[in-house]
């Protein structure tokens, strides 16, 4: 017989991590490792949702499977999906993209949508100890603007509690593509999302550090500014900057100085080489192509090479039938001498406002 519910209490233990007796997550040793820590599995939730891939949602899952298919080699595929029919429709994809079906597994939990970057678990490690567990911030879709998001908001704590894992949560709205890593201390973000008042209007900037630094384990916060432009996110840095090891990041530039987001992105790589990390050292910086502007029914899209995904074998880079692909997965491949780098068609699925590190969400092993 399942024990009844305090409201009350129910409210207190969701937003008060300290009551569930964790503390904060670095007083018990854990922390958020950087992406290209090994992984035991990648997170996906199965797209679904029309009206995120408007006219193009089945064109979709070719790419989707390829980068499927891509990540397996090296670690296992967990799939969020709704019910019976939904895995199978998944099953029937994969098998027509010869995906290797033994290293996928499907859990039944029902989302609103795909991004599961944004509403997936973020998973923080205590290696010393072996141990695992789950923040589940809150999550408002991207600030309330495409309702409703009630299933992917409880995501997080549905993994945790189906593998008995320790979940945090800090009770604001955090997402997971607004945030890189370098795994040493350091965190990467913009203010143009975390300090947007459709987030956390009751926190201050200083407030929101603290919160990053009590719940994903890091001592420094490195703030850039704006994202770019078509990004419905207001600002993602998964679309912008990321680490590719501790004191090396790559940044997209944009040629065309005609182009709306020359300036921005200018700033942008301005304001990284001014950077030291804590040890001191100044930030190292490789320079990215942005694509030619993509477009769809007059609405510019959010394409960028930065949205690549780390696996163990793999690094998967969308993109977008332009001149400049080969060069962004030349300059990849020179940043990740221990991985293959491999460019999938993202075309279509950046009609979603999202490429393939949107969609993903790294279990990292212990």
């Amino acid at each position: 017989m399942s024990t009844p519910h305090n409201p009350l209490i129910d409210s207190i233990l969701k937003n008060s991590s300290q009551l569930q007796g964790f503390g904060f997550p670095p007083q018990a040793g854990y922390f958020f490792p950087a992406e290209w820590h090994s992984h035991t599995a990648t997170w996906l939730s199965w797209p679904h949702k029309e009206a995120s891939w408007p006219g193009k949602l089945n064109s979709i899952f070719e790419p989707y499977c390829a980068f499927i298919k891509a990540l397996t080699p090296g670690e296992l595929v967990r799939i969020n999906v709704a019910d019976e029919a939904m895995q199978a429709f998944a099953t029937e994809q994969l098998q027509k993209a010869d995906a290797d079906l033994s290293r996928i597994e499907f859990y039944r939990f029902p989302t609103n949508d795909a991004w599961c970057r944004d509403h997936g678990p973020a998973f923080l490690i205590n290696p010393n100890e072996g141990k695992k567990a789950i923040v589940d911030w809150g999550y408002n879709a991207w600030g309330g603007k495409y309702p409703p998001y009630d299933l992917d908001d409880v995501i997080p704590t549905h993994i945790a509690r189906h593998f008995n894992l320790p979940v945090y949560h800090p009770g604001i709205v955090m997402e997971g593509g607004s945030v890189d890593f370098n795994g040493k201390g350091t965190v990467l973000t913009t203010t143009a999302c975390l300090l947007n008042p459709n987030r956390n209007p009751h926190l201050n900037q200083e407030q929101i550090e603290g919160y990053l630094r009590n719940y994903y384990g890091v001592e420094q916060i490195l703030w850039l500014g704006d994202g770019i432009v078509g990004d419905d996110t207001d600002g993602h840095i998964d679309d912008i900057t990321r680490f590719v090891n501790e004191d090396t990041v790559v940044t997209v530039v944009e040629e065309n100085k005609q182009d709306e987001n020359y300036h921005l992105l200018q700033e942008n790589l301005q304001t990284l080489n001014t950077m030291r990390l804590l040890n001191g050292k100044q930030l190292n910086v490789v320079e990215l192509p942005m694509p030619d502007c993509v477009a769809h029914e007059d609405q510019r899209l959010p394409a960028s090479y930065a949205n690549f995904y780390i696996g163990n074998d793999v690094v998967v880079v969308p993109t977008y039938r332009c001149d400049k692909d080969d060069k962004a997965l030349d300059i990849l491949q020179q940043c990740f001498t221990d991985r293959k780098v491999v460019g999938i068609d993202s075309t279509d699925l950046v009609w979603g406002l999202g490429s393939f590190h949107c969609l993903s969400q790294q279990e990292p092993a212990v």
